[in-house]
């Protein structure tokens, strides 16, 4: 029972085996192009079975394939041509001709169209010896340096009224300069000069705006520091001391310093 079984299995391994080799065979042809010149050998490519082969400077090729089978002919230049093998074309060899791209030239646009007067038709394409020398007489020019000095581009006095400011002292004038002169520098405080400045604050601005939200004595200094170093006091009132302008940074100070820190007391 058990030879029986093997022999049948053997039967259809061998059969199997067989179909395969009698389903796949050779085919031949040969590619024509067209030119005899164009000798390049043609891409020949089994789709379906996924193989291929190159033909001979003759266009003859040879690849395995069977009924049915997609073979695709490639050649740069040609148009590609797609096959399906039928059973006629597997038993004979079949010949396949591949036709030549055409070569797209771009349009040439003529703006001037020819009269058939050859004197004005070569006016049109060619410059005048006196246009030629011109532009070459231009462009020395503008390359040369400049000899002499360029006019004063202002209005003559004789097209000019009376300037009744002539000979007058300008009173604004000589005004800012006093006051610019008569500032103090500003310059970078000192710990002693800070120190200073600060004990003056605390002597001179009233600062009862801080008590009312319940800010003791050291709060105060903390939110001096905190306004010096925020506003530059120091650094811009210690020489220029003003109580009015003083006491209004102290108080965008304060703006600021309540966002960020908390405060027991409340406002009266």
């Amino acid at each position: 029972m058990e030879i029986r079984c093997i022999k049948r299995v053997l039967f259809l391994v061998l059969f199997c085996i067989a179909s395969e080799f009698w389903g796949q065979q050779k085919i031949s042809g040969n590619v024509i192009t067209g030119d005899d010149l164009d000798l390049a050998p043609v891409l020949v490519v089994n789709i379906s079975e996924n193989r291929s082969v190159l033909s001979d400077m003759s266009g003859k090729f040879e690849i395995e394939a069977k009924e049915n089978d997609e073979i695709r002919f490639v050649k740069e230049g040609y148009y590609r041509v797609d096959k399906k093998l039928t059973r006629e074309e597997i038993n004979a060899p079949f010949n396949i001709m591949l036709k030549k791209m055409e070569i797209q030239i771009p349009e040439v646009t003529i703006k001037y169209r020819p009269t058939g007067n050859l004197a004005k038709d070569n006016q049109h394409y060619n410059e005048s010896g006196k246009l030629q020398a011109l532009k070459s007489d231009m462009e020395d020019y503008m390359r040369s340096p400049l000899n002499q000095p360029l006019p004063d581009n202002t209005v003559s006095k004789t097209f000019t009224g009376h300037d009744f400011n002539a000979g007058q002292v300008n009173l604004f004038g000589v005004f800012n300069a006093v006051k610019k002169l008569a500032q103090p520098k500003v310059t970078k405080a000192n710990y002693n000069e800070t120190q200073d400045f600060l004990k003056r604050v605390r002597n001179e601005v009233n600062l009862n705006f801080l008590k009312k939200y319940g800010m003791d004595e050291e709060q105060i200094d903390a939110f001096l520091l905190y306004a010096d170093k925020t506003r530059s006091l120091a650094k811009r009132y210690r020489k220029d001391f003003s109580i009015t302008v003083v006491e209004y940074e102290l108080k965008v100070a304060f703006g600021e310093y309540s966002k960020t820190h908390k405060l027991e007391g409340t406002q009266e």
